[in-house]
């Protein structure tokens, strides 16, 4: 497992291309720190003009002494590293600085107090634009790890989709995607003015305690670091640990939500609605015990920095008593000590942070990392047109080593016009012939021939627009009819989709609602029935128009009445048109070309319906079957 902060770096390094942005708001927390001194300076030159002992000065003529020797000196006030700036715009002024009898004076005080309004705003303004620049940045990496995340795993193959958890991969692109941006947006922008904020007050601090004599003071305050930092660090480890365990629950809650409400049919069917409810509840106590845990460990991080916070002062209160520290030299220092807590507490966070979103990025990570796609070559060939045929030559498959092959030397060739079918008992391997030939696997053993050009040397998308299909599961998205229908081909006009939907005997059942080809078919095309369903998708076929079409149960949930009059309709599909078709029920494929009856991955016989009929075998014993 990565450490955290390998994790956190490259999340970082997702930011490159905004450095613009990033380099203001870094900009501005550097200019953060700088206004954090300027205060400072300011404030020790206001409390030593405020704290300097006033001399005992007695008025006398022309300010000399009684004796008559020269006048009183007038005491010096020492207003701090900033005094010479002070001094210098007094003079172009015309302003003095020191009243006889030691005091600042009033003009000299206006602008030595316009300085700290002046630093306020500058570090207010500076907070402002690192906040702002900070957070884009942040926002806009994770839109762009979103985007490629959803990208990726559109790119990988079937076997991968067809083993993965869809509910985990939607609580993983959106439940850590905005646990990282949550933090991520807040993180970048302290990560890059915090620690220039310490730095800055630790800076002052050390030199204004070498300045008042307080030396003894910064060995006691190191000890209090080191004790504050370590015990964060440690609990920060395990609220990573303890989030990631979340992480995986929440998506196991997020799958059984997916999969609960996609078959509410069987579900309600069944009666087993109160015990789906007992099972998610369950899960959600489980995910619930886990968020506490880590939220134990992550509000003890406020308290104990509070508790380290009023040790230093009660520490630093005995020092100065014993060493007889006036308030006037301690003050300046405390106040940036005091300085330097916020922003040390807000690095704390910033590490509680770290892990959370550490958790997160690694499951983000590891499928921005994945690669089951299909691979493409080096130099694929671009096809336009199919002018030939298919050709299968030894092809064999299977998903594992450890599984009997799914396909088992399949040997069989198609000429382009043809339409063959292929029939067998469920499970024989009907539907893995008809994805190889789409090229939604690459056989483990021989070649998937198309015009002689193996489809392993074609490009992916090139051979796709070769290729409709119409499924047994009828998959419908969410969406109008037209845009169902015209899915796959959006540049088809609205007269083409309607003429798509007649083909397919389709048209007169849409139109019987009142929202026609605009009616929204819900999650999966709920609101429609199967044939229903089934009839957009040949009509998306249809509209496509490829040279190759693959029918899978294509018209399995039609009446005979409807299905007489889609075959009538593909028939004039099928046209100079290559097709494969997968059929249990035979009266659909008596007119193909070629009938391939598979058993366990392998052809067993192979001819046209006479032939087989004839022939007394297998395929005749399915027909007696159905027919009779």
């Amino acid at each position: 497992m990565p450490s955290s902060y390998s994790v956190y770096k490259r999340l970082i390094g997702c930011a490159r291309p905004y450095w613009f942005r990033l380099a203001i708001g870094i900009a501005a927390g550097f200019v953060v720190g700088g206004s954090m001194i300027g205060t400072f300076h300011y404030s020790k030159s206001l409390l030593g003009a405020f704290g300097q002992p006033v001399a005992d000065v007695s008025p006398a003529p022309n300010h000399e002494s009684p004796a008559g020797g020269s006048a009183a000196p007038v005491p010096e006030i020492d207003l701090g590293p900033l005094d010479s700036v002070q001094k210098t715009l007094a003079e172009k002024l015309n302003i003095q600085t020191t009243t006889p009898d030691g005091r600042m004076t009033r003009a000299f005080l206006l602008i030595t107090l316009l300085g700290l309004p002046l630093f306020m705003g500058l570090k207010s303004v500076s907070i402002y634009v690192n906040h702002y620049f900070m957070r884009w940045v942040g926002a806009r990496v994770v839109r762009d790890i979103r985007d490629e995340v959803y990208a990726n795993l559109q790119r990988q193959s079937l076997s991968y989709h067809g083993q993965a958890d869809v509910g985990d991969l939607i609580s993983r692109c959106t439940n850590d995607v905005s646990l990282i941006e949550r933090a991520v947006s807040q993180t970048i922008a302290d990560l890059t003015r915090c620690p220039i904020e310490v730095l800055a007050c630790v800076g002052y601090v050390v030199w204004a305690s070498v300045q008042s004599g307080l030396v003894g003071l910064l060995p006691a305050l190191a000890v209090l670091f080191v004790v504050t930092v370590l015990p964060i660090l440690f609990m920060a480890r395990f609220i990573k640990i303890i989030l990631r365990r979340a992480l995986k629950q929440i998506g196991g809650l997020i799958s059984r939500m997916q999969e609960t409400l996609t078959g509410i049919r069987v579900v309600k069917a069944f009666h087993m609605e109160e015990a789906e409810i007992a099972r998610f509840r369950a899960m959600n106590r489980f995910y619930f015990k886990s968020i506490i845990r880590a939220v134990r460990f992550e509000l003890a991080v406020s308290p104990m920095m509070e508790l380290v916070a009023i040790i230093a002062v009660c520490l630093g209160a005995v020092i100065c008593y014993q060493h007889g520290i006036t308030l006037a030299a301690i003050v300046p220092v405390a106040f940036a000590a005091s300085s330097a807590y916020r922003p040390m507490k807000q690095l704390a966070k910033i590490n509680v942070n770290i892990q959370r979103s550490a958790a997160a990025a690694e499951r983000i990570f590891e499928l921005l990392d994945l690669n089951t796609a299909l691979p493409e070559a080096p130099n694929p060939k671009v096809v336009t047109e199919f002018t030939e045929g298919i050709a299968f030559k030894h092809v064999s498959l299977r998903y594992s080593l450890d599984e009997p092959w799914i396909i088992d030397d399949i040997n069989f060739e198609l000429k382009r016009g043809q339409m063959v079918a292929f029939v067998g008992e469920t499970g024989s391997g009907k539907t893995t012939v008809a994805n190889l030939a789409a090229r939604f696997f690459d056989p483990e053993k021989g070649r998937v021939l198309l015009d002689g050009t193996d489809l392993r040397d074609i490009e992916t998308a090139a051979l796709r627009k070769l290729i409709g299909m119409v499924n047994q599961e009828t998959i419908l998205f969410n969406d109008t009819i037209a845009n169902n229908i015209a899915y796959g081909s959006p540049e088809a006009t609205m007269d083409e989709i309607i003429t798509a939907a007649k083909q397919a005997n389709a048209h007169d059942f849409i139109m019987e609602n009142p929202g026609g080809y605009g009616r929204y078919v819900g999650e999966k095309g709920f609101v429609l029935s199967g044939g229903q369903r089934q009839r957009i998708a040949i009509a998306r076929a249809i509209l496509r128009n490829p040279p190759i079409l693959i029918l899978d149960e294509a018209t399995s949930a039609l009446d005979t009445v409807t299905e007489r009059l889609v075959q009538e309709a593909l028939s004039h599909l099928m046209e100079n048109r290559t097709v494969f078709a997968i059929a249990h029920r035979l009266s659909t494929i008596k007119h193909a070309d070629q009938i391939f009856l598979l058993d366990k991955g392998r052809i067993v016989e192979h001819g046209t319906h006479d032939e087989l009929y004839a022939q007394g075998g297998g395929y005749r014993n399915l027909c007696d079957i159905q027919f009779s």
